[in-house]
């Protein structure tokens, strides 16, 4: 992978865990942050992973359930991940008192793990 190759020509040491996964042994190093930068464009942008239908239904049932507890600005999930995101509707401020202020409605329409 270039990034991993990018980061041991700046004098990175990269190991492999018992799971195969790579990391860098000089994480806590002076030099990790400056090589980090000039590395980091060629790693791969994530891929995010797609919500199944049943998910991606939960989610908009949810999002439909806020805004009729009267949370206008509440969005809708994103079509692929089903997360909703705060980009997508409402101020920071909303959001912050939304647990606060709506404790009811978010109680009754966001799923909570079992």
């Amino acid at each position: 992978m270039p990034f991993y190759t990018c980061m041991r020509q700046h004098g990175m040491t990269v190991s492999y865990g018992t799971d195969g996964a790579p990391h860098f042994v000089e994480k806590d190093s002076p030099r990790y942050p400056p090589a980090q930068q000039a590395c980091l464009s060629l790693l791969p942008s994530p891929v995010p992973v797609q919500a199944s239908p049943q998910d991606l239904a939960s989610a908009r049932k949810s999002s439909a359930c806020m805004r009729e507890k009267g949370i206008s600005w509440y969005p809708d999930p994103d079509p692929v991940t089903g997360e909703v995101q705060q980009k997508d509707g409402g101020t920071s401020e909303q959001w912050q008192a939304l647990k606060r202020d709506h404790r009811d409605a978010y109680r009754d329409c966001l799923p909570r793990p079992s």
